[in-house]
């Protein structure tokens, strides 16, 4: 079931390596682990995008990519996880991150207000970026660790229950046999 809903939603890899532009690129991005889904390729892809959503730079998504090409994990899902720092999103995940390297660190926490400004950058965050640095590091390896134990638990409870299911059909089916003889 998982394996059919990624290669629902998922451009097949022979459409994605013919593809002029990726062609471009070379022969590393034309690696066949890049594109394939199998339980070691979504598991890292997962927790390669998460910790990287937690990276507080910009073009998180580009460095998801390099690094899914360099670990050769499943891009098309490294990526798109990359989408859980949104911007509905990242002002929470990042003040947690700060608080988390505040206890970590055992500082008491600044107060501070937020401004998407080149000043408030240079002056705010000279004071925080300690703690900031250390809780995103954290948050981002620990949460990456859970998304990657989750997505194999899941994976292996999935293959449980179709071999669970394979075996029913298959005894329903020798029991109708033995029935009709």
């Amino acid at each position: 079931m998982a394996k059919k809903l990624f290669r629902k939603y998922l451009p097949h890899p022979d459409v994605i390596v013919k593809n002029r532009w990726i062609k471009l690129l070379g022969p590393r991005l034309q690696e066949p682990s890049l594109w394939h889904i199998n339980r070691r390729s979504c598991s890292g892809a997962v927790a390669l995008g998460i910790f990287c959503a937690f990276i507080p730079v910009p073009f998180q998504m580009l460095i998801a990519a390099i690094l899914a090409i360099w670990l050769r994990v499943n891009i098309l899902i490294a990526v798109p996880m990359v989408w859980i720092s949104n911007p509905f999103t990242l002002g929470p995940m990042f003040y947690f991150c700060y608080l988390l390297g505040v206890e970590m660190l055992s500082l008491e926490p600044q107060g501070f207000h937020f401004e998407l400004s080149f000043e408030w950058l240079l002056n705010s965050l000279a004071a925080i970026w300690q703690p900031f640095l250390l809780g995103c590091f954290t948050a981002g390896a620990v949460s990456a660790l859970a998304s990657f134990i989750l997505v194999r638990i899941l994976w292996h409870l999935h293959i449980l229950n179709h071999i669970k299911v394979r075996a029913k059909r298959l005894h329903n089916r020798n029991r109708r046999a033995h029935q009709n003889h």
